[in-house]
């Protein structure tokens, strides 16, 4: 296999006409060059030089690697230029995927730090809940997915790295002038009676577990996946909802008020990636970023 420091002193060789001239501009010795023409004429598998007199003279397949030496070259030193810029955090791109309530608030905050630190790094951000995101990750679509889950899932990521952000416990949202408005703590129990207004998918599914659990099903009479159409629609007076604190952090409920809900429920947020992309800087970088938007928040 033919060597990039094979053809830097090919190229020195045939610049200078000698081996003695090469080793004086490369900084080394006569031997050395002479050893490393060798290991490059036997993996070329023909001469490259011949001697004529003092100097040295290129054979037809020495004139043509050091033809393509310089291209050859200045590609793997602009490669090697941008792998460094990468690895220093002076470039590089890391594809984020995130569920909603994450994208508006543990997101904004991690990604303003990120590039206040290094402006050179560039993100991109699509929006997925799980298991979807996390099928993004798996599938090479994305480099890490802020995710969440209910309860225990012991080998639900046994494949990734977690980064543990926070635990997130849900909160019930009823019409400001409910019954129970004003209430410190409200058993689920309570509003077995009334409308439902259910949100994601994974959250609804946790919402009829709870319930069920409490002994009714509830009667949910909406379902969309847009949180402030959730809180929106119980301030007009259509329902109630169980909702993430971290939802309702970003969008003002506007005629709905906030009850704490007994028994508590939680999920755990994270996020993920892959274990080989964990060593990448600017991956690294945003789990980081990541960890202390949630710190904060």
């Amino acid at each position: 296999m033919i060597e990039a420091r094979h053809l830097r002193v090919l190229r020195a060789v045939a610049a200078t006409g000698s081996f003695s001239a090469a080793a004086r501009e490369l900084g080394c010795t006569q031997p050395a060059v002479s050893q490393q023409m060798k290991a490059l004429e036997a993996s070329a598998g023909t001469p490259l030089l011949v001697r004529t007199g003092r100097e040295m003279r290129l054979t037809q397949a020495g004139e043509v690697l050091v033809r393509h030496a310089s291209g050859i070259l200045a590609g793997l030193t602009a490669a090697e230029e941008e792998v460094a810029a990468i690895a220093g955090l002076r470039a590089g791109r890391v594809r984020l995927v995130s569920f909603p309530s994450g994208s508006s608030t543990l997101v904004p905050t991690a990604l303003a730090a990120l590039r206040a630190d290094h402006p050179g790094t560039r993100v991109s951000l699509v929006e997925a809940e799980p298991p979807r995101s996390v099928e993004m990750l798996r599938e090479g679509d994305c480099d890490v997915a802020l995710a969440f889950r209910y309860g225990p899932g012991p080998s639900e990521w046994d494949d990734l790295v977690v980064r543990p952000l926070l635990t997130d416990r849900l909160v019930g949202l009823v019409p400001e002038g409910h019954r129970l408005a004003g209430a410190g703590a409200v058993g689920i129990g309570e509003l077995a009676e009334e409308s439902w207004i259910a949100g994601c998918p994974r959250c609804r599914r946790q919402l009829v577990d709870v319930c069920e659990r409490a002994g009714f099903t509830p009667r949910i009479d909406f379902a969309t996946d847009d949180y402030p159409a959730v809180v929106g629609l119980v301030g007009a007076g259509l329902g109630v909802a169980v909702l993430p604190e971290l939802a309702i952090e970003s969008v003002r409920p506007k005629g709905a008020r906030t009850v704490t809900v007994e028994p508590a429920v939680e999920r755990e947020i994270v996020a993920l990636t892959l274990p080989d992309l964990a060593q990448v800087p600017a991956v690294a970088a945003t789990l980081e970023r990541l960890t202390r938007a949630a710190s904060r928040a």
